[in-house]
Protein backbone atom coordinates (compact mmCIF):
# COMPACT_ATOMS: atom_id res chain seq x y z
CA UNK A 1 0.00 0.00 0.00
CA UNK A 2 1.42 3.38 -0.96
CA UNK A 3 1.58 6.46 1.29
CA UNK A 4 -1.19 7.99 -0.82
CA UNK A 5 -3.46 5.00 -0.13
CA UNK A 6 -2.71 5.19 3.59
CA UNK A 7 -3.47 8.92 3.63
CA UNK A 8 -6.78 8.36 1.86
CA UNK A 9 -7.76 5.73 4.44
CA UNK A 10 -6.94 8.00 7.39
CA UNK A 11 -8.78 10.95 5.78
CA UNK A 12 -11.82 8.75 5.31
CA UNK A 13 -11.79 7.75 9.00
CA UNK A 14 -11.32 11.38 10.07
CA UNK A 15 -14.15 12.50 7.78
CA UNK A 16 -16.52 10.05 9.46
CA UNK A 17 -15.60 11.57 12.85
CA UNK A 18 -16.34 15.15 11.74
CA UNK A 19 -18.90 17.20 13.62
CA UNK A 20 -21.73 18.36 11.37
CA UNK A 21 -23.18 21.83 11.02
CA UNK A 22 -26.43 21.93 9.05
CA UNK A 23 -27.03 25.32 7.44
CA UNK A 24 -29.48 24.12 4.78
CA UNK A 25 -32.16 26.68 3.97
CA UNK A 26 -30.13 29.60 5.34
CA UNK A 27 -28.82 32.43 3.20
CA UNK A 28 -25.78 34.70 3.30
CA UNK A 29 -24.43 35.65 5.77
CA UNK A 30 -26.02 33.08 8.12
CA UNK A 31 -24.09 29.93 7.05
CA UNK A 32 -20.73 31.63 7.60
CA UNK A 33 -21.88 33.22 10.86
CA UNK A 34 -22.88 29.77 12.16
CA UNK A 35 -19.58 28.35 10.91
CA UNK A 36 -17.65 31.08 12.73
CA UNK A 37 -19.47 30.36 16.00
CA UNK A 38 -19.09 26.57 15.71
CA UNK A 39 -15.37 26.77 14.85
CA UNK A 40 -14.85 28.84 18.00
CA UNK A 41 -16.46 26.06 20.07
CA UNK A 42 -14.31 23.16 18.86
CA UNK A 43 -10.72 22.14 19.58
CA UNK A 44 -7.80 22.71 17.21
CA UNK A 45 -7.43 19.72 14.91
CA UNK A 46 -11.11 18.76 15.02
CA UNK A 47 -13.05 18.37 11.80
CA UNK A 48 -16.29 20.11 10.99
CA UNK A 49 -18.54 19.36 8.03
CA UNK A 50 -20.74 22.24 6.92
CA UNK A 51 -23.79 21.34 4.82
CA UNK A 52 -25.44 24.30 3.09
CA UNK A 53 -27.80 25.08 0.22
CA UNK A 54 -26.79 28.71 -0.37
CA UNK A 55 -24.60 28.92 -3.51
CA UNK A 56 -22.74 31.89 -2.02
CA UNK A 57 -21.02 29.44 0.35
CA UNK A 58 -18.91 28.25 -2.60
CA UNK A 59 -17.24 31.67 -2.45
CA UNK A 60 -17.59 32.51 1.24
CA UNK A 61 -16.41 29.30 2.93
CA UNK A 62 -13.04 29.09 1.11
CA UNK A 63 -12.43 32.79 1.86
CA UNK A 64 -13.40 32.24 5.52
CA UNK A 65 -10.92 29.37 5.81
CA UNK A 66 -8.14 31.26 4.04
CA UNK A 67 -8.63 34.42 6.09
CA UNK A 68 -8.71 32.60 9.46
CA UNK A 69 -6.12 29.95 8.57
CA UNK A 70 -8.33 26.86 8.80
CA UNK A 71 -7.86 23.96 6.37
CA UNK A 72 -10.56 23.38 3.78
CA UNK A 73 -10.01 19.66 3.18
CA UNK A 74 -12.97 18.96 0.89
CA UNK A 75 -15.68 20.90 -0.86
CA UNK A 76 -18.32 19.87 -3.33
CA UNK A 77 -21.95 19.48 -4.22
CA UNK A 78 -23.94 16.94 -2.24
CA UNK A 79 -27.63 16.03 -2.35
CA UNK A 80 -28.91 19.34 -3.73
CA UNK A 81 -26.51 21.40 -1.64
CA UNK A 82 -22.90 21.94 -0.80
CA UNK A 83 -20.58 20.19 1.62
CA UNK A 84 -17.35 21.48 3.16
CA UNK A 85 -14.95 19.57 5.38
CA UNK A 86 -12.86 21.94 7.51
CA UNK A 87 -10.07 21.26 10.00
CA UNK A 88 -9.70 23.88 12.73
CA UNK A 89 -6.17 25.19 12.98
CA UNK A 90 -4.90 26.98 16.08
CA UNK A 91 -6.97 28.06 19.05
Amino acid sequence: MSDTDQQSDSDKIDSEQALELDARGLYCPEPVMLLHNKIADIEAGQLLRLIATDPSTTRDVPKFCHFLGHELLESGEQEGGFSYLIRKVGS
